[in-house]
């Protein structure tokens, strides 16, 4: 169907639009006409993707003379894939109806791991060993060595990508991951190079949050992004936490020691350099007296990370005079590592800020801050100098400069913590040094300044408010969106107590007693005997997920769940968990059901989805907060209540309640779909704890069931599975019309628009 947005012709591939989708994208377009950011709380399965793609690509198509590119950013590769298909549906819907001239070049970007073609690279398992793999076969100088020998071996695919020069392109068309390995192997190029080279004219590129959030990565892949761009930040409630890890560093003893043998290494090529060939380490000696910046026009192949934190007046210093000379910087970072090892020989927790520590760094070791700020990217001028290809077995060295780099620049919004033992593990030694980041704006910031509208969007982004404080950011618009639904498909309960009226609760006086382990297992029981297919429970950590479960083992608890249902359980191995998800959803299908155990904030609880019959009811076992008494979350709580005024209740219930409705939106995955929530912990009855929860789901919560027993919820439960069962009318029910076709469309005025969602 087509339709107007004032003077914006929306093209949407369907024949029917939910009337929250139509309203998503007047919002959406608001913030684009401002040229604004925004944040958009939309609920699970209600077609957030497609609005999204739809209306900005229509944005673009009518506003000719000024097109703007989508910078689409997603969490995981499954989700990236996801967000293609839709738009490549969009796309030939697009081309039915205006022809030729809706035309767009979209890619998927991704690693080299995932586009890789050329099969003994491929070999390696982890995504490092690719990359170095690669870099063995393509660096400049590697080729340069294979034109005067022709046993040097090199990628058959990058050299046919190298000949065809500025006549390899990609024709229009949206490009999966896949797409863009065919298409590659049809023609002999490299896929990874030539989408790397394709980004900057494409105007749709998907790609990781870390291609934007990770400066060491930004500085590579989107420095060419033009600033008309709207970047999209899809499933964004844990943006905060993806933009802390993005500038945190730890350092452990296996670190130090892998960087003395990297070093060692270094020193060895400096000194066969010094033999065979010291010009070059003259002319690079010559090179960083005029300044980093010359850097900039690498061949593509020899790009390596880019700097974790400098902004760019200062790669047009000098290099400070003390790291110019090679075997002057490895002496720098000899002292570095021993005097990091010496910090990690500690018996207590300590904590100080990064000025107080580069103080007491230049005072023992003699390294300031100046000379620190350089590391990174001296030590990627020396492995350029060096011709070292092999970087997988250099990441030990590039953490401590990495390390040291983030410390030498910022002063505040950070802190180092040193523990010299896990606390859960108190008895093994394990020391580590952490650089962490309390500050999430630190990293988005050069996003929000850069690029015209950045819209943040998600099903859960509640309470919104708190977004824009801990990003440090104004939305033009910020709003949050309900459900429209012909019938009361959600169906989310509060139990307070089991059925011999004990209450249950997973907090930390509570959660080993006996009497809420039997009264958790009872509810299991109870709902494994009635709810058909597939059950999802999450816990709230793994070692409490193990202790329950073994209690039940021995009480008998679990052998009678198994005579109904069979039991899954997710653990900390991928391959593992992956396995467990298989079968469970084959139990599913032949119609024996099951029960899957699985833990917030787990990879299943993150990206999963159980739909349809994979998934009828999901309890969530207790509060998922964090560990409280972690040093780097109080560190982080002490920094949002200095700075933001964020206090540290608010932030740690607003943590796990995110985390509980990320959990239990597993199970809704589209309108048709049905499905039971319980909340199983009496905190969850409060106000406070509650109304955190996002509002597609706080609509469906009735008063009557929020201080449920076993027994209560079990009676709601065969109420609701039965109504369930009904044949449904899926385009009118209560009046209100949750499908909209084109003539609605143009029917209604703005003011019955407006009744009719609100």
């Amino acid at each position: 169907m087509k339709f107007q947005i004032e003077d914006v012709t929306v093209y949407f591939p369907y024949d029917y639009i939910y009337p929250e989708q139509y309203a998503y994208m007047i919002e959406l377009k608001r913030a684009l006409d401002a040229k604004g950011h925004c944040l958009l709380e939309m609920p699970t399965g209600t077609g957030k993707t497609i609005a999204l793609l739809s209306l900005i690509t229509s944005y673009s198509l009518s506003k000719p003379h000024t097109p703007i590119k989508l910078i689409y950013c997603t969490r995981t590769v499954h989700e990236m894939e996801k967000t293609l298909a839709e738009l490549k549906l969009l796309h030939s819907y697009q081309i039915k109806h205006l022809g030729p001239q809706a035309r767009i070049l979209a890619i998927g970007l991704s690693s080299r791991k995932n586009l890789c073609v050329n099969p003994s690279v491929l070999a390696a398992e982890n995504r490092d060993s690719v990359d170095a793999g690669c870099r063995k076969l393509t660096a400049s100088w590697v080729r340069a060595m294979a034109a005067e020998n022709p046993n040097v071996p090199t990628c058959q695919f990058f050299e046919n990508y190298e000949r065809a020069a500025s006549s390899a392109v990609l024709p229009p068309g949206v490009y999966t991951l896949q797409d863009l390995r065919v298409f590659g192997k049809e023609k002999g190029w490299c896929p990874y190079f030539l989408a790397r080279h394709m980004v900057q004219f494409a105007n749709v590129v998907v790609y990781s949050y870390q291609y934007l959030l990770d400066p060491k990565v930004a500085g590579i892949i989107s420095k060419e992004m033009q600033k008309e761009s709207v970047v999209v930040f899809d499933e964004a409630h844990n943006i905060d936490n993806v933009c802390i890890e993005a500038l945190s560093v730890s350092v452990r003893r296996q670190t130090l020691e892998g960087a003395t043998r990297n070093l060692n290494r270094i020193s060895q090529e400096i000194d066969r350099f010094k033999a065979t060939d010291a010009s070059r380490l003259r002319a690079e000696y010559n090179r960083l007296v005029e300044g980093l910046a010359l850097r900039q026009n690498l061949p593509i192949s020899d790009n390596w990370l880019s700097n974790p934190a400098l902004p760019d007046d200062i790669l047009k210093e000098a290099v400070p005079g003390n790291i110019r000379r090679a075997e002057h910087f490895l002496h720098v970072l000899r002292r570095l590592v021993q005097y990091i090892r010496g910090r990690l020989d500690t018996e207590n927790v300590e904590k100080e800020s990064p000025v107080s520590f580069v103080a007491s760094l230049n005072s023992h070791a003699g390294i300031d801050q100046k000379t620190l700020k350089f590391c990174y990217d001296r030590l990627h001028s020396l492995m350029l100098t060096l011709e070292i290809t092999d970087t997988d077995e250099f990441l030990h060295i590039q953490t401590i400069c990495d390390f040291a780099t983030l410390v030498g620049t910022y002063g505040r919004g950070f802190s180092i913590i040193i523990e010299p033992f896990d606390e859960r593990m108190p008895h093994i030694p394990d020391p580590i040094l952490q650089l962490s980041c309390h500050d999430a704006s630190l990293a988005i910031k050069p996003v929000f300044d850069r690029f015209q509208s950045v819209v943040i969007t998600s099903g859960t982004l509640s309470p919104i408010d708190l977004y824009p404080r801990l990003l440090n950011f104004h939305p033009v618009v910020s709003r949050s969106f309900t459900m429209s639904l012909t019938r009361d498909c959600i169906c989310p309960m509060v139990l307070t107590r089991g059925s011999d009226q004990l209450p249950v609760s997973t907090k930390f006086d509570m959660r080993s007693d006996p009497g809420v382990v039997r009264n958790y297992g009872k509810l299991l029981l109870e709902m494994v005997s009635i709810v058909p297919d597939g059950i999802v429970c999450f816990f709230v950590s793994y070692s409490y997920m193990d202790g329950i479960i073994n209690t039940w083992n021995d009480t008998g608890i679990l052998k009678e769940i198994m005579q109904h249902k069979l039991v899954f359980i997710e653990t900390q191995d991928v391959v593992e968990t992956t396995l467990a998800l298989d079968n469970y959803r084959r139990a599913c299908d032949c119609g024996r059901g099951a029960v899957f155990f699985s833990v917030a904030r787990g990879k299943v609880a993150e990206g999963i989805d159980f739909d349809r019959h994979y998934g009828r009811l999901v309890i969530m076992f207790g509060v998922p907060f964090q560990y409280t008494l972690s040093k780097i979350l109080l560190a982080r709580l002490e920094y949002l209540r200095d700075t933001f005024q964020i206090k540290e209740g608010d932030f740690l219930t607003f943590d796990a309640l995110r985390q509980a409705a990320q959990c239990v939106g597993r199970v809704i995955r589209s309108k048709a779909d049905y499905g039971m929530m319980i909340f199983a912990d009496k905190r969850y009855s409060r106000h406070d704890k509650r109304s955190k929860l996002p509002s597609w789901i706080l609509s469906h919560l009735r008063e009557v069931n929020l201080n449920l027993s076993t027994d209560m919820a079990l009676h709601i439960a065969k109420e609701f599975l039965r109504k369930m069962a009904q044949p449904h009318d899926k385009i009118s029910g209560s009046g209100r019309k949750t499908l909209l076709s084109q003539e609605d469309l143009e029917r209604m005025g703005d003011g019955s628009m407006h009744e009719m969602l609100y």
